[in-house]
């Protein structure tokens, strides 16, 4: 199954601050707040949502097609990624802008505050999904994940039009768009990815309830933190999975780019829609464990152990004969 992720690929700046955000706010004062936070750290990481996917995938044995926009400072990045089972063969280079930036800081609580540049991500709008296909053969999902705006709405318009199933995926892009923009991105949506808190924000601006969604999009997946996922299906009962037990909980960031990696690998390896969560939250778990959204190591006989501890004997036996 050929699977290919479009969205952000950027590198991750993340702070720590050693306090409570809540402590530094004004109730009183929220509508003029001025304030600079001393962090402890600063590291760099490779981040992006189409690429924590993609690397997520090619840790699993995968190799999906990576589609977005970068700067002329991506060669070692791209370096990184192929060597981590990810065609990156897809990606456009700009000749003017810089690969994009996400910068977060986190507190104790591991609330987030991130701020985005979006540098070449726009360019990622001048891809055509028709010379991907043509290049590897054919596509048979394409997850379209945050990142440039118009670039989501060009990729879902040409996988409609061309027949090609589709996942909608719009994470940190929800706050930005407005109802009838998300009612077009997700209208026909072979699979919808969300957490708990966008669901409802979904429903807030396209007017829709929850059966109507169910109405236009195949599969509803929602993230529910640490108690797992739930999977709908119009006419069908809910999945839920819950989530692997946690040797540490050190970074959040990437969690839910993982997840969605291993479902989408799930997918592919073509072991139903349960299993599928499973692998994703068992991802998710390593990605949490780990600091930084690309600094997890899947190791066989670990990821085995665990998924059998959390799943049962009986699961870890489907997945098994496919981790590489």
């Amino acid at each position: 199954m050929r699977i290919a992720v479009t969205g952000s690929i950027a590198t991750d700046h993340l702070m720590t601050f050693p306090g409570r955000f809540a402590d530094q706010l004004v109730a009183d004062q929220l509508h003029m707040v001025s304030l600079s936070f001393l962090v402890d750290n600063l590291d760099v990481r490779r981040g992006g949502v189409a690429a924590n996917i993609a690397f997520g995938m090619g840790q699993l044995g995968t190799r999906p097609i990576l589609v977005g926009a970068v700067g002329q400072d991506f060669e070692e990045y791209r370096a990184w990624l192929d060597r981590h089972g990810v065609d990156t063969a897809s990606i456009h280079v700009s000749e003017t802008a810089h690969t994009s930036r996400f910068i977060c800081t986190t507190d104790e609580d591991q609330n987030q505050i991130g701020s985005f540049y979006a540098g070449a991500m726009s360019e990622a709008r001048l891809i055509e999904l028709k010379a991907v296909a043509d290049r590897v053969g054919t596509l048979d999902l394409v997850c379209i994940g945050a990142g440039d705006p118009e670039a989501m709405t060009r990729h879902t318009e040409e996988c409609r039009t061309r027949g090609i199933p589709f996942a909608a995926d719009f994470s940190q892009q929800i706050a930005r768009m407005e109802g009838p923009e998300i009612r077009g991105l997700m209208d026909g949506a072979a699979f919808l990815f969300t957490n708990e808190y966008e669901k409802g924000l979904i429903e807030n601006k396209t007017g829709w309830s929850d059966a109507e969604v169910l109405d236009r999009v195949t599969t509803r997946v929602t993230t529910l933190g640490a108690q797992g996922v739930r999977i709908e299906r119009k006419g069908e009962e809910p999945i839920l999975v819950g989530t692997p037990e946690e040797e540490a909980k050190v970074d959040p960031t990437g969690v839910g780019d993982a997840f969605r990696s291993g479902f989408l690998t799930g997918l592919a390896w073509d072991v139903g829609l349960e299993r599928a969560a499973q692998i994703g939250c068992m991802m998710a778990t390593l990605v949490i464990e780990t600091d930084g959204p690309q600094e997890h190591d899947v190791r066989r006989g670990n990821f085995i152990e665990r998924f059998t501890k959390a799943y049962g004997e009986d699961a870890a036996a489907q997945i098994r004969p496919h981790l590489p």
